[in-house]
């Protein structure tokens, strides 16, 4: 019997805001890891290409102020 965990969490982004506006979609990148890190107790964290892509899509400055994920834990 294999442990998979799989929960939908809303992460807010607001804090992306208190960083310098060219570093903003990478510090949201940053954020989304460390808190599927907390939630999912995994040191080994990857982000879909399609997470990648709704962070990225209106540019570094601008990024979501949240997100809704999918996260599983094999």
């Amino acid at each position: 019997m294999s442990q998979e965990l799989e929960r939908v969490y809303t992460i807010p982004l607001g804090k992306v805001l208190l960083s310098p506006d060219n570093r903003r979609a990478k510090r949201a990148i940053n954020m989304i890891k460390e808190f599927a890190r907390r939630h999912m107790k995994n040191e080994d964290i990857r982000i879909e290409e399609d997470v990648s892509h709704v962070i990225w899509e209106r540019g570094i400055r601008s990024p979501p102020r949240k997100i809704r994920v999918r996260m599983t834990r094999t």
